[in-house]
């Protein structure tokens, strides 16, 4: 593996799987984007000779980058207010390109993927690499600095939580869908029974601002207070609603003239909605590609 063109056209190949590793660690695609360009930069100082599985060396540094971008993250975060909610990925067809389909694998929505922010970031790393892309705990061990055995235990912490969180939408997309036609036509009307109705009791609604000041509020639980905030803006806001699939689930979004200005994660669980995830983040919208 020493013929420069080789390699990159390797590592181009790899690049739609990398990217989709960095996201589901980091929930961000410019963080994912830089953590794929280091993993590049450092296979261009490597010894090629000395690299027998060029994927799952790749793999490995990538998410070595991750955890680092991982803990400095955690470590300004502290000093941001508001909720962070993950990039979203929007597709207004059932036909997503390649690289939309690796992203999408798995049912990654945007409420797992807030589990996900939750763990520390070797557990996060023992997961997503053991548990969604099928690495040995052999090779993820020396990347955290642990035995496989340690590894293995923070894989399985992490499991639990994820299992634990009620985050896994039902796999039947139809189902989701008319669930989220019927809480839009809900919120339109501003009929609080019927809203009530179609959300899960322990309902949770989180809504992400940015660094800008909104009147929405940060965090809601509940079907009574959820219901209750929908149908007071939903006659104000519901005509500017579409329907798209948000992280490969039902969920909605809204544009003006300038593009998006608002996305809706849906996670629908026995036929109700147990979690709503809303990005109002002007800056970050800016920035999202709708895929048609």
């Amino acid at each position: 593996m020493t013929d420069p063109a080789w390699c990159a056209e390797q590592f181009e190949r790899q690049r739609p799987q990398l990217r989709a590793v960095a996201y589901r660690m980091l929930g961000s695609f410019a963080d994912a984007d830089d953590a794929v360009q280091e993993a590049w930069l450092r296979l261009s100082r490597a010894d090629g000779t000395a690299i027998n599985n060029l994927a799952g060396w790749l793999t490995t540094v990538v998410g070595r980058v991750c955890v680092d971008l991982l803990r400095a993250r955690r470590a300004r975060r502290e000093d941001l207010p508001g909720t962070w909610l993950p990039d979203p990925v929007i597709i207004e067809t059932d036909s997503p390109d390649p690289e939309q389909h690796v992203l999408l694998a798995d049912s990654v929505g945007l409420a797992l993927l807030v589990v996900l922010d939750s763990l520390q970031p070797a557990e996060r790393l023992a997961f997503v690499l053991h548990d969604m892309f099928g690495v040995p705990f052999d090779d993820i061990a020396p990347v955290l600095e642990r035995t496989p055995a340690a590894t293995r235990q923070l894989a399985s912490r992490a499991r639990r939580r994820v299992q634990g969180s009620g985050t896994r939408p039902d796999p039947d997309l139809p189902t989701q869908r008319r669930v989220a036609e019927a809480f839009l036509a809900a919120a339109r009307d501003g009929d609080f029974a019927a809203l009530v109705g179609l959300l899960d009791p322990n309902v949770r609604l989180r809504v992400d601002t940015g660094p800008r000041a909104w009147l929405a509020p940060r965090l809601l639980t509940g079907a009574g207070d959820v219901a209750g905030h929908a149908a007071a803006q939903g006659p104000r806001f519901a005509g500017l609603w579409e329907p798209a699939l948000v992280n490969g689930a039902a969920g909605m979004i809204a544009r003006g003239r300038a593009g998006l200005i608002a996305v809706v994660g849906l996670t629908v669980v026995n036929g109700r909605i147990r979690e709503i995830d809303l990005i109002l983040d002007a800056d970050r919208l800016a920035a999202v590609d709708v895929n048609r």
